[in-house]
């Protein structure tokens, strides 16, 4: 019984798929692996229609959920859940909402190097975005992120400028909506099993075990 592969798809503006991020976590840490399985980034945008520097978070939610009341009803049960697992939103730093393209293609660039590399990056944007309030659709922002997860920030730099990783982003996300992905995070376990939503670590934990059963 073999857990070899986990596909997670996600948006690293999405504060869900920061709680699944961690709740995957637990469940792998739960299984205590010898052999970790490996684990792959895959990218979403949940809004690409965002300009390159960003649109005004505050305005954008308020017409998401319907006026300042509906955004704060989703901060606060956001932070409920998140300090469940350790997560401490800061939402209030948050200026911009950011296109994420740019992040999606460093995050495909730190994979094809390891991905312990992804990893580490994945987590820099997702605490960068939602603890420190980084603007995550910036390039300078993005290399500075990229040298806190121990890569290289002059090389994080020129891949941007050079916009390399941007077609194969663009064929992954558009894959995944004819696949009929309508939301994140999603998790594939061996290519088998597929679980949507921040489900809670029981449920990953139980879907790894049926994945592994099933090889």
């Amino acid at each position: 019984m073999v857990l070899s592969r986990v596909d997670v798809i996600v948006d690293v503006v999405c504060p869900w798929c920061y709680i699944g991020k961690r709740r995957l976590e637990a469940a792998l840490a739960a299984r205590a692996e010898r052999d970790p399985p490996r684990l792959t980034w895959m990218p979403y945008q949940l809004k690409p229609d965002v300009p390159l520097g960003g649109i005004d978070r505050r305005s954008y939610l308020e017409g998401k959920f319907g006026g300042a009341a509906g955004v704060q009803q989703f901060y606060d049960r956001v932070s409920e859940v998140g300090r469940e697992v350790g997560i401490f939103f800061n939402f209030e730093r948050i200026a911009r909402q950011p296109n994420t393209l740019d992040a999606h293609c460093l995050i495909a660039w730190a994979q094809a190097m390891s991905p312990a590399a992804a990893s580490n990056l994945v987590e820099k944007l997702f605490r960068g975005y939602f603890v420190e309030g980084v603007d995550i659709g910036d390039r300078q922002e993005l290399a500075r992120l990229a040298a806190a997860a121990g890569l290289d920030a002059y090389r994080a730099a020129a891949w941007l400028i050079a916009g390399n990783g941007r077609e194969g982003v663009m064929v992954a996300d558009e894959r995944a909506r004819r696949l009929g992905i309508a939301g994140v995070p999603l998790f594939i376990f061996n290519r088998r099993v597929m679980i949507s939503g921040a489900q809670p670590t029981s449920v990953l934990t139980d879907a790894m075990g049926h994945a592994a059963r099933a090889e």
